[in-house]
């Protein structure tokens, strides 16, 4: 039963990101900009809660990562890498390439 709830949310997320993102591309620039006004809070605060979850120890480990009572969690672990390479490495990657081009 949990693995049919959890398969119900995947895809709802999944559904909900892939509409944001045809949207944005595809609307008017008034329309994006609502989109933008009113999905990108919501947006924010759930990579916020999430990150939240994985914030590091005094030690830089997750506590939320660790997959063993005795070992230690990844430093830094994947959701705050991910989320990093995702927003920032591929943002200045963009960049770079907007100012060679």
């Amino acid at each position: 039963m949990s693995a049919s709830i959890f398969g119900h949310m995947e895809s709802s997320l999944r559904g909900y990101l892939a509409d944001l993102g045809r949207r944005a591309e595809v609307d008017t620039e008034d329309a994006a900009a609502h989109l933008a006004r009113t999905e990108l809070p919501r947006v924010v605060a759930a990579l916020r809660a999430l990150l939240d979850d994985h914030r590091p120890d005094t030690n830089g480990r997750c506590p939320s990562c660790r997959t063993r009572l005795l070992t230690k969690a990844p430093a830094p672990c994947r959701a705050y890498l991910t989320a990093h390479l995702c927003l920032l490495v591929t943002e200045d990657t963009s960049y770079r390439e907007h100012l060679a081009g």
